[in-house]
This record gives structure tokens, C-alpha cells and sequence, in this order.
């Protein structure tokens, strides 16, 4: 029979098995997150970027641009509104700051930016098409549902827009119609990481 152990000693085994932690990892943990904070920070208030950076160690430097950079990507959203519109632009002024690769950076936001005009204006027709195409469906069913339940639907005024069914299937449909959009954005956000 083997011998039984504890799961202290499996974890001790472990953990053996990893080895020492480098001295660059310790920055890396150390780092990363304060590049972070920098990052919402800087979204929040009016910082100057390059100027935060110059208070790091050249040593560090890397760490805290990574973490912020992360940040700063996670912030790219698709421009539903004024504010996601503004907190888009800073966040990609604030990468552009950060990234070595200026000309790469740029081609990337340029396919964003192309992303975001065509969510703006044929995006925005088309939602406008769903969401009527949706109503006059719903109408026509609740009509219809009223008409075999009383025999008429005359002198009936239903607000289609407000009933919960409603706004449930059309949050449905706008996921669907953004995921196109998301999905090609989370692929240029991938390309942003990889710069360095």
C-alpha cells in the first residue's frame, strides 16, 4: 500500500516544483497593478501620462506601462453614447503614449475608428429597423392573443414598449446585432496588446 498524504504535503511538493521567484516576477506583481491604478487614475482625472512614468525606474518602467496598458485597452467600448465616446478617445490617447510602436498603434485605431463609424451610422439604422420590425411583431401578437382571449380589440391601447416581454426580446436583439461589432473590436484589442 502507498503512503497516504496530507494535503499539506502535496501542496508543499507543489510548490517545491515551481522554483525560486525571480526578481523580475516580484516587479512584474509589484508593478503590473500600479500601472493599473495609474491607468484609472488617468481616466478619471486630467493627468499627464508621460509625466507619471517618469516618476518610475527605468527598471520598472515596462511593469507599470503593461498594467496600465491593459487598463487602458479594457476601456475601449463600443460608442453608444457622448461619455463612452470620450472615454474612448482618452484611452487611446493615453495608449499612444505608452506604445513603442506608434505607426502600429495607429493602423489598429484606425480599423476601431472604422468600427465605431459604421456602429454610429449603419449600426444605428439598423437597430432603429430591428427595434420597429420587433414592435410591429409584438403588436400584432398581443392583438392577436386579445382578440381569442376577448373576441375584440377594439378600444384596447397597449404600450408594447413598455411591457417586460418586450424590452427582454429587444435587449436579446440588441446583444446580437453588437456582438458582431464586439466580437471584431475584442480582435483589434487582442492586436493593441501585442504591441509593444
Amino acid at each position: 500500500m502507498g503512503d497516504i498524504r496530507s494535503a499539506r504535503e502535496i501542496a508543499m511538493e507543489k510548490v517545491e516544483k515551481l522554483g525560486e521567484v525571480t526578481n523580475e516576477e516580484r516587479l512584474r506583481w509589484k508593478y503590473v497593478p500600479e500601472g493599473e491604478k495609474l491607468a484609472a487614475r488617468y481616466l478619471k482625472q486630467n493627468l499627464n501620462l508621460a509625466t507619471e512614468l517618469g516618476n518610475y525606474d527605468e527598471k520598472v518602467v515596462r511593469y507599470v506601462k503593461e498594467g496600465a496598458s491593459e487598463i487602458l485597452i479594457r476601456n475601449i467600448n463600443l460608442p453608444q453614447n457622448d461619455s463612452v465616446r470620450k472615454n474612448n478617445k482618452k484611452a487611446m490617447d493615453g495608449l499612444k503614449t505608452l506604445k513603442k510602436d506608434k505607426i502600429g498603434v495607429e493602423n489598429i485605431f484606425s480599423r476601431i475608428r472604422n468600427i465605431f463609424t459604421h456602429y454610429t451610422e449603419q449600426g444605428e439604422q439598423q437597430r432603429k429597423q430591428a427595434y420597429e420590425q420587433l414592435k410591429a411583431e409584438f403588436t400584432a401578437k398581443v392583438q392577436q392573443a386579445m382578440q381569442q382571449q376577448m373576441g375584440t380589440t377594439v378600444g384596447l391601447n397597449i404600450d408594447i414598449e413598455r411591457q417586460p416581454q418586450f424590452q427582454e426580446e429587444w435587449r436579446k436583439l440588441l446583444t446580437q446585432l453588437d456582438s458582431q461589432y464586439i466580437s471584431l473590436l475584442n480582435e483589434y484589442k487582442q492586436e493593441l496588446s501585442a504591441i509593444a
